[in-house]
């Protein structure tokens, strides 16, 4: 066999720098899950996420990717031999590579001298310096390094053209925010830029959990990827003969098979004895079917996850019918108001107004009012950052164009203010009451609003949790039912938020539902029913 020519060698050379998946299975040596070093084969996965990124990067010029991921599925791999290729082949690059703790740094960091050391000489770069933290390629003047999120000022004054953020979701709290805006930052918006950032979930609330959010709504500007646990084809295990498919089992297939995935009976059963080592709702988060199953709350939810989830994608689905603002006495069309429309006004209808009211702009509280109508439908939300004073003109103005509702307030601490401005100032006719007897001499005391204590706040939230259950309330906004799924009880049997999330429409709800009338279904008053009944 005669050897490659210069032109053949060249030609090598240029796939080899600007095609990833030819590098990979040609330069790239990584170990397996036997425990044997061998070249970087991407699996279905991988690929899927690698023609991601090269679509984006093709579309935008740059990379900005979060991933949401099963255990074990080879993104930190894929994204460290990424990063290698990159680093490795082009000048005046900067890369840094941040973990949870310190041991998962040191793997990634191995994963990228393992490379270095494997990697064919004739594209070896060579090292200028090169540490336990830290390589440095000389020719190039570019280098990787890593470090260990938490603490203050890392990455700060730098400028990074690559960055692999990983286990995003279990940086310790007190720098989390800190440390990902400082590093977010550093990355300038510039073509031929990467930042990845993957991680298990870990929770309903955290950062992880709200920088997917904001990428699944496109507030951010990165692109979400989530890989399910059927997507790899090495979780499976032999299923026995009898193997009988149980109804949850059952529910998962529908799952694979809605996102182009069948199950087969060893797959199920290698999921059915991963449960059992652990249990349904850890192995839902660690090998989520959906996004939705990874983000489990800390507390016991109060609410029924399952049934939230599938009133999410009814709600997601259904477009609101209008957006409103309330401004100086009158409620008007406009695309950015704070009032959300679900069903048309109908002037004849009888309405419940339950209100939370927040701390106001100045602490990013926000103040809610939920809107029922006489079917116990949920018809509009109010949801908005306002002062309390002014939440009560604008609950004020919401009562009378709801055909003079009856309008429940919170009055705990700032909502104190709310409803003596309501009830005492403005005068509104139909505000909800609580009426506390006096003694034998004494007058009954008379209170505008809904009191909340450690004893009547549950009564009135397992009052909403027997609606939902029995299907008796519609729920038709995303964001209310995103708030039940992060109310929890507490190990100390409190009902709240749970860590940093926000409660304000679950109450405003439970309020509406607590004091409203009954639900109301009109009868069919036909012949023979007016017979019978005479």
């Amino acid at each position: 066999m005669s050897e490659p020519s210069q032109e053949e060698l060249l030609q090598v050379r240029v796939k080899l720098l600007e095609d990833f998946e030819f590098y990979a299975a040609h330069c790239v040596k990584i170990r397996t899950k036997a425990g044997t070093i061998a070249p970087l084969i991407l699996n279905s996965v991988q690929k899927r996420f690698i023609l991601r990124i090269l679509a984006q990067w093709q579309a935008t010029g740059r990379v900005r990717f979060i991933n949401l991921k099963a255990r074990q599925q080879g993104f930190s791999t894929v994204i460290s031999a990424f990063g290698y290729w990159w680093l490795s082949q082009r000048p005046a690059q900067k890369g840094l590579v941040m973990a949870h703790e310190s041991e998962s740094t040191t793997t990634l960091f191995d994963m990228y001298q393992r490379v270095h050391d494997n990697v064919p000489e004739w594209v070896r770069p060579k090292t200028k310096f090169s540490s336990r933290t830290e390589l440095v390629f000389k020719d190039l003047d570019t280098g990787i390094r890593v470090a260990t999120a938490g603490g203050r000022g890392i990455a700060r004054g730098e400028t990074l053209t690559f960055q692999h953020l990983s286990e995003v979701a279990f940086w310790p709290t007190a720098f989390a925010l800190a440390n990902f805006n400082g590093l977010t930052q550093a990355v300038p918006n510039t073509d031929n830029t990467f930042l990845f950032i993957e991680s298990t979930a870990n929770g309903m609330t955290g950062l992880f959990k709200e920088t997917w959010d904001k990428a699944v709504s496109g507030e951010n500007e990165f692109e979400p990827f989530f890989s399910a646990w059927f997507e790899t084809p090495e979780y499976r295990m032999p299923a026995p003969a009898d193997f009988k498919r149980t109804p949850d089992e059952l529910q998962v297939v529908k799952i694979a098979e809605q996102a182009g995935f069948e199950l087969d009976n060893e797959q199920l059963q290698w999921r059915r004895k991963k449960i059992g080592n652990t249990s349904h709702e850890l192995f839902q988060q660690e090998y989520p079917a959906t996004p939705e199953e990874a983000f489990l709350s800390t507390g016991r939810p109060v609410f029924n996850p399952a049934q939230l989830h599938e009133l999410l994608e009814k709600a997601k689905a259904k477009q609101p019918f209008a957006r409103m603002a309330v401004d100086n006495g009158s409620v008007n069309e406009n695309s950015r108001g704070e009032l959300t429309l679900y069903h048309e006004h109908d002037p004849k209808e009888t309405y419940t107004i339950g209100a939370d009211v927040g701390m106001g702009i100045r602490n990013g509280d926000p103040s809610v009012a939920q809107v029922l109508d006489s079917n116990l439908r949920q018809v509009a939300v109010w949801r908005g950052l306002i002062q309390p004073d002014a939440f009560a003109t604008v609950l004020n103005t919401l009562g009378y164009w709801y055909n003079t509702a009856m309008i429940g307030v919170e009055r705990n601490n700032h909502g104190l203010l709310t409803c003596v401005r309501l009830g005492r100032d403005l005068a509104y006719p139909n505000t909800y009451t609580e009426v506390t007897e006096g003694a034998l001499d004494d007058k009954d005391t008379i209170n505008i609003g809904l009191y909340t204590t450690e004893r009547t706040k549950p009564l009135v939230i397992d009052k909403l949790r027997a609606a939902l259950r029995e299907n008796t309330i519609e729920l038709n906004d995303p964001v209310t039912l995103r708030e039940m799924l992060t109310f929890v009880v507490t190990d100390s049997g409190k009902m709240e938020a749970d860590g940093a999330a926000h409660d304000d429409c679950v109450m405003a709800l439970a309020i509406a539902n607590h004091i409203h009338e009954g639900k109301w279904t009109p009868v069919n008053v036909t012949d023979e029913y007016y017979a019978e009944a005479v």
